[in-house]
């Protein structure tokens, strides 16, 4: 499904002359002007479910994403650290959609994922500290000599039943009940994914191999692929994950070539690396 069809960024002339009004400004800096025309990224065309972006650190692919998350008011959940010329640059890119964009469509970039471990890990935390409050409880309740005298004591005869019906694991399971997690960063980077992303979207992905192992990166794009292709949802990826960028049907702009243009994952650099390292060692696994 293509819902943005066409995203157009300022070009090399618009930049110049918005600079030039303000080169008697003190700041430092001009992110996010200067990083696109300089890998000469103007226009991209959607006409794939999936379109990745490609390149190295500075490249400007996250900086793409964040611009069209922005110009599109996608959702996101972490804030973006916009610089003084952030808001002047998205209003002058420009866009074209095929249809309506659907209003659960977002932006899922890495410090997302990072704060939702780091929460998990927070709730894990807090569940270990009770767990060994419960430990103890058990052992009070279970031993306990305690007799209803009046329907105020139901609730505490509930719980001496249920410690004295139950091993020490149950109980305290059944305590925790759904506050329990019991996944590792992978596995909850994973599940953070598929949970935000429902079907009929639109979808900005900032390098979602962060945190995952290469299996689960393998789940992801096999994921991706079923999503774009039965679920009615398109993405747009800034990765150099080699598992990423061998979904199938994916449009990959590289933004390493000056100027950007299009490629075979298989002639990316990043994936002849791995392809040659793998062929030097290959009497290895034989």
């Amino acid at each position: 499904m293509i819902y943005l069809s066409q995203f157009i960024f300022p070009s090399v002339e618009r930049e110049e002359h918005f600079l030039h009004l303000t080169k008697e400004t003190c700041y430092t800096t001009v992110y996010p002007f200067q990083i696109l025309t300089e890998h000469n990224v103007h226009t991209l065309n959607f006409d794939e479910s999936i379109t990745v972006l490609y390149g190295g650190n500075g490249s400007g692919k996250t900086t793409a994403l964040n611009v069209i998350a922005e110009k599109l008011e996608l959702k996101r959940d972490a804030l973006y650290n916009r610089s003084n010329f952030f808001e002047a640059f998205v209003d002058m890119c420009d866009f074209y959609l095929e249809r309506e964009l659907p209003s659960l469509s977002r932006i899922i970039t890495s410090d997302d994922v990072f704060d939702f471990m780091l929460n998990l890990r927070s709730i894990n935390e807090g569940i270990d500290n009770r767990r060994e409050t419960l430990f103890e409880n058990y052992h009070n309740l279970k031993h306990s000599k305690f007799q209803l005298k009046s329907l105020d004591d139901y609730e505490k005869l509930v719980e001496v039943n249920m410690a004295r019906g139950k091993t020490k694991s149950e109980f305290v399971r059944k305590q925790l009940q759904s506050n329990v997690r019991e996944h590792s960063n992978g596995e909850s980077a994973y599940m953070y994914f598929t949970d935000k992303m429902k079907e009929n979207g639109m979808y900005l992905l900032d390098e979602p191999e962060n945190s995952l192992s290469p299996e689960r990166q393998q789940e992801l794009a096999c994921f991706l692929e079923e999503s774009a292709r039965f679920f009615g949802c398109q993405f747009i990826i800034a990765t150099h994950s080699p598992f990423l960028l061998a979904m199938a049907n994916a449009k990959i702009y590289n933004l390493d070539e000056e100027p950007m243009r299009v490629s075979k994952w298989t002639d990316l650099p990043n994936v002849r690396v791995y392809y040659e390292f793998f062929k030097r060692h290959k009497d290895r696994f034989e």
